[in-house]
């Protein structure tokens, strides 16, 4: 089914997540219900402590496991668990044969090292694509499970025909959930973008964008990319989230942007909700790898 096109007041082409990650849940759905030689493709979720936007996201890929036709089991423990109480939760799960996909919600109550709770993760079941492995087996172009939210940032240009081959586009942000995958993502083969890392810390940001065909902003600093730094239709991709006295903004001032854009992503409503998409989409990669 064909995405309908939306445009901003200005004129881009609005990257609606909300509606692209409802399409992908539908056919995963189509192709769970297909697929007789499945398993009841399970993901787990671990929540420590009571964050409430945590328990929120949870909550949303719990339900969007079910509406994918994936079963969802959720481990919950207190934020006065140890380290070593969350732990034996994980490993439970990573022994697990029924289980497929875990993910591990982040941040962890302080006190609390996420390391050892990621490593426990076995690549196949790591369907945040959170640790090492997963991370050099994206650097190696291995089969593996790449982040979610950059993984989103293709399947948005993808889906909606914005061309990446022999592109410029520049990252901002270096994070290792984000910037460096993305970067990744984009200068592989096939994606074949010309790729620049920026971040906080890039003596000229202008300069760095505004020569750029893709934007993908993820530095987590509110309104960081104005009109200035984009090229009359460039592809802006807003992935920083920032909570503010007037609520969650991202890095992108959308006003002024959408207005020489050529494609802009909403906030809310473009890159998070293709995170939960494409961690249905690893879900049911993971469990294909383990048949």
């Amino acid at each position: 089914m064909a995405l309908e096109i939306k445009h901003t007041a200005g004129g881009a082409i609005l990257l609606d997540g909300n509606a692209l990650r409802d399409q992908i849940i539908a056919e995963l759905a189509e192709e769970v219900a297909g697929d007789s030689s499945l398993p009841n493709v399970c993901l787990a979720t671990v929540l420590v402590g009571d964050d409430k936007p945590s328990r929120v996201y949870v909550g949303s890929k719990q339900r969007k496991a079910v509406e994918a036709g994936l079963s969802s089991r959720h481990v919950e423990l207190p934020a006065t668990a140890t380290q070593a109480e969350v732990e034996a939760a994980v490993a439970e799960l990573a022994e697990d044969p029924t289980v497929h996909g875990i993910l591990v919600q982040l941040p962890l109550p302080d006190g609390l090292d996420p390391e050892p709770v990621l490593d426990l993760l076995p690549p196949e079941k790591d369907v945040d694509g959170l640790t090492e492995r997963s991370m050099g087996r994206l650097v190696r172009g291995r089969d593996g499970h790449v982040p979610c939210t950059p993984q989103g940032v293709m399947e948005l240009l993808g889906r909606y025909g914005i061309e990446t081959k022999g592109k410029k586009a520049v990252v901002i942000g270096r994070s290792t959930l984000v910037g460096l995958p993305q970067v990744l993502l984009l200068g592989a083969k096939g994606a074949d973008a010309t790729v620049t890392l920026a971040h906080s810390r890039t003596a000229d940001l202008v300069e760095a964008c505004r020569d750029a065909d893709i934007i993908v902003a993820a530095a987590g600093i509110a309104g960081l990319i104005t009109a200035e730094h984009v090229k009359p239709g460039a592809a802006v991709l807003d992935v920083g989230i920032s909570r503010t006295a007037d609520g969650i903004v991202g890095d992108v001032d959308f006003e002024s942007v959408q207005a020489v854009a050529g494609a802009i992503t909403p906030m809310p409503g473009g890159t998070g909700p293709m995170t939960i998409a494409c961690l249905m989409q690893n879900t049911l990669a993971a469990a294909r790898m383990q048949q």
